[in-house]
């Protein structure tokens, strides 16, 4: 286990809460927006403009920081192959081992 994984976890889960908030802003102004507001027309494709932006710093911190819970994982898999691993015993005294024939 990796002391960073714990910090990097938390700034992850804060960047998906911040994503999550700014998305459901961005619902919220494309609700607002006029009928006539589709994409291609400026309201629209401003809106839009300021919601990627907003997100991009969160985007980012999941771009620097999101390799950790591939770590995790791997760690998790390796340390469950290990405890499943049988163990393994020592020939019997005086048994012949077939390789040295």
């Amino acid at each position: 286990m990796q002391s960073r994984w714990r910090w990097q976890t938390d700034v992850l889960r804060s960047a998906l809460d911040q994503l999550d908030e700014l998305h459901d802003q961005w619902l919220g102004t494309r609700d607002g927006l006029p009928a006539n507001a589709s994409p291609g027309t400026a309201a629209f494709d401003d809106a839009q403009a300021e919601y990627h932006a907003e997100a991009w710093s969160h985007l980012d911190t999941w771009a620097t920081h999101g390799y950790a819970l591939r770590e995790i994982n791997t760690a998790a898999r390796n340390a469950r192959l290990r405890r499943s691993a049988p163990p393994t015993t020592a020939p019997a005294p005086g048994a012949r081992n077939p390789a040295r024939t």
